[in-house]
């Protein structure tokens, strides 16, 4: 029987489905809605906050707003509330629970902004005090490592960047990803006999930029996670200005590397780091980039660049997923960690 993990990866093209069924009308009556605005504040923990990371990139190349990351300590622990004038504040969450995420919405609203909870619980805490609320319509999400509520958190910033951008090509784009990520997971056997050559494994470093910098810190989280190895992520831009010191022979280096602006320069990256003999893990929709790896991770051709955030974390799911049983660990519920994490 497979574990829950398991099951949860291999729904995603049917909860990517559901929610653009469900939520695009709704988000665009949202954008419709909302008073002028200068810029976004996100709050977001863990995952969520990967997802934020990729709204960075997405709403400000496909919409041109202005994305701060909101630090909610500022109001739980230090008690002092900055200045949101002239903002739009978002809350995302899982769980929708998270006391901090919740009070950065709170203080929003006391000063009169608009706000928006993206939450898999319509009925959760954040959804209660935000004026718009977007479902992830994931289901129950039983293990612990998130997979397709994360997937469907990005799937929300996708839809706000195409319906902000206002060409239904993008729209268009957005519809057809349900069925490119059953693509990505017919490649699910390949990975399990990848996965075996790293067994061993107990370190490695995670490198993206741009759309998918988010991607690195989501697949290093889950490697985290699920294996407890300490997987570190980076821009390859910030990579190069001390953390390459740090490669040696056989470190192995997952590149996350698909078509699009990012592309040559993590080729470049990919280049030296062949020469540092790094034992190089490459997701890559080129044939150029695939042939320089031990390990070849190919994505979907054609897959337009601001889109290839989700179908490259499904493989590093994936990948987190096989190398979690190789090493003989618990899939479902990884020591010392719990679903809803609640932090002030």
């Amino acid at each position: 029987m497979p574990s829950l993990l398991e099951q949860e990866i291999h729904s995603q093209p049917e909860v990517i489905t559901r929610l653009l069924e469900r939520e695009t009308q709704n988000v665009r009556r949202i954008i419709a809605q909302l008073p002028e605005f200068d810029y976004i504040l996100i709050a977001a923990r863990g995952s969520s906050d990967h997802a934020a990371t990729y709204a960075k990139y997405s709403w400000g190349t496909l919409a041109g707003h202005t994305i701060a990351l909101a630090a909610p300590s500022l109001e739980t622990l230090y008690h002092t509330a900055p200045r949101m004038k002239r903002a739009l504040v978002v809350g995302i969450s899982q769980s929708g629970q998270s006391p901090d995420i919740v009070a950065v919405l709170e203080e929003g609203k006391r000063q009169g902004r608009p706000t928006i909870a993206i939450t898999n619980d319509p009925n959760s805490a954040l959804a209660k005090v935000a004026d718009h609320v977007i479902e992830l319509h994931a289901g129950q999400e039983r293990s612990v490592a998130a997979t397709k509520t994360y997937t469907a958190q990005v799937a929300v910033m996708m839809l706000f960047a195409a319906l902000w951008n206002g060409d239904q090509q993008r729209l268009d784009e957005l519809q057809r990803v349900p069925e490119t990520i059953a693509q990505v997971l017919q490649g699910a056997p390949d990975i399990a006999r990848q996965a075996e050559r790293y067994r061993y494994m107990t370190q490695c470093v995670v490198i993206g930029r741009g759309y998918n910098y988010a991607t690195s810190f989501e697949l290093a989280l889950k490697l985290k996670e699920l294996t407890y190895m300490m997987s570190t992520a980076y821009s390859s831009a910030d990579f190069r200005h001390g953390p390459i010191a740090t490669i040696e022979k056989g470190l192995p280096s997952i590149l996350i590397m698909p078509n699009g602006a990012a592309y040559p320069d993590l080729l470049d990256l990919a280049k030296e780091l062949q020469k540092k003999r790094a034992e190089l893990i490459i997701l890559s929709d080129n044939t150029e980039a695939l042939a320089l790896a031990q390990t070849p991770i190919p994505l979907p051709r054609d897959t337009p660049e601001w889109l290839t955030p989700i179908t490259s974390i499904i493989p590093g799911q994936l990948l987190g997923l096989d190398l979690t049983i190789v090493k003989g660990l618990e899939t479902d519920t990884p020591r010392g960690l719990h679903k809803v994490t609640l932090t002030l």
